[in-house]
């Protein structure tokens, strides 16, 4: 029997609530499969850690979870703490150093889920966006001077090397041709941002010559966002920035109905280190301990980290058990129009993965 090794780190907010039923639903499937078995360490990294210590992991947090097989990560997000402090000093203390440079949003309407976009349909919306994770806008470079006079000015510089954008664009090209439209759109804003943006498009033109089966397309940001509005069904994989694709893929989670029910993987292909899976909602600490927060995006990251780890017959049985259970509206959460609760929508997950009829 294969054993996995998974990190937990619920982070902050409703992060413990989806993670505790992320981990439920594995086992379940684990117990199901029969062929391999994880471990799971729990990290209490987060915003009350840095109540306590003064910074939001240990200093050898890395190192803690270097040899897991996977991460799977809650939310990241305090009332009482700046945002920056929480995000680079947990999810992005993560991501940098375990090179995670491609972040990928698959985004689909599930069965039993209304899109707020003209009750779109699955065939009309089924996007995986792919989001450079490394550089870009969230390089880290920049830096503040005369800070509190009239002079003070602050600075944060967009850097983007032609090994990474060679890297992510090539990520993005293989998994466009795994998709059976074998479509690619890859989105810049190279009009106005006529150095980094245009290296894109002129890296992208050279690395589409080696995927001559692949078709695609170039859009600038804005464009796209009318895009994926008002013509879903053109638009397949895309591959953008740090920064456009981040909020590119809070809109494609929106259009598919609900912030709750998004993924996210962020992989460091090579497998050099462990790849991190989490839902891309917030910490949403205006419903933490209500017994409300959607599960679906934790259970659909949970999905692409079974990919990752290639059991993708047990990957294939929980997605198929995500869908049975959204097409019931008895297991929609409030952020659906529902009623149920995280442990209902669980229970009935794992119901689903054991074959049972909910």
């Amino acid at each position: 029997m294969k054993t996995y090794k998974i990190a937990a780190i619920p982070g902050d907010g409703i992060g413990a609530e989806v993670v505790s039923a992320g981990i439920e639903v594995l086992q379940a499937l684990a117990k199901r499969d029969g062929s391999f078995e994880f471990l799971v360490d729990d990290f209490d990294w987060g915003g009350e850690y840095y109540k306590k210590h003064g910074r939001m992991m240990p200093g050898d947090g890395l190192d803690q979870i270097r040899n897991h097989d996977a991460i799977l990560f809650g939310s990241a997000g305090h009332p009482d703490i700046p945002d920056h402090v929480t995000l680079w000093g947990l999810r992005l203390a993560i991501c940098q150093p375990f090179d995670q440079y491609a972040n990928v949003r698959p985004t689909r309407v599930l069965p039993g889920i209304t899109s707020p976009l003209r009750k779109v349909n699955d065939k009309e919306l089924d996007w995986v966006i792919v989001r450079e994770n490394s550089e870009g806008e969230y390089a880290g470079v920049g830096g503040r001077v005369h800070q509190g006079s009239p002079l003070e000015a602050a600075t944060d510089v967009a850097m983007f090397t032609r090994p990474g954008v060679e890297r992510i664009m090539r990520f993005a090209f293989r998994l466009a041709q795994t998709r059976p439209r074998k479509l690619l759109t890859v989105v810049t804003k190279s009009n106005a941002q006529r150095h980094a943006m245009v290296m894109w498009d002129e890296i992208a033109t050279e690395i589409a010559r080696e995927f001559p089966d692949v078709t695609w397309d170039r859009m600038l940001v804005d464009a796209m966002t009318m895009r994926m509005v008002m013509r879903p069904q053109s638009i397949d994989t895309v591959v953008a920035t740090n920064l456009h694709a981040d909020i590119l893929s809070d809109l494609a989670a929106a259009l598919s109905g609900s912030l709750g029910i998004a993924p996210t993987a962020n992989l460091n292909p090579e497998r050099h280190y462990p790849s991190m899976f989490e839902p891309i909602h917030g910490s949403a600490f205006d419903i933490m301990g209500k017994g409300i927060a959607n599960p679906i995006g934790t259970f659909w990251s949970a999905v692409m980290l079974m990919e990752h780890l290639d059991e993708n017959p047990a990957a294939s049985r929980l997605m198929e058990a995500i869908e049975q259970v959204t097409a019931d509206p008895r297991f929609h959460t409030p952020d659906l129009g529902g009623s149920a609760t995280t442990d209902d929508v669980t229970a009935a997950v794992i119901d689903a993965i054991r074959g049972a009829n909910v």
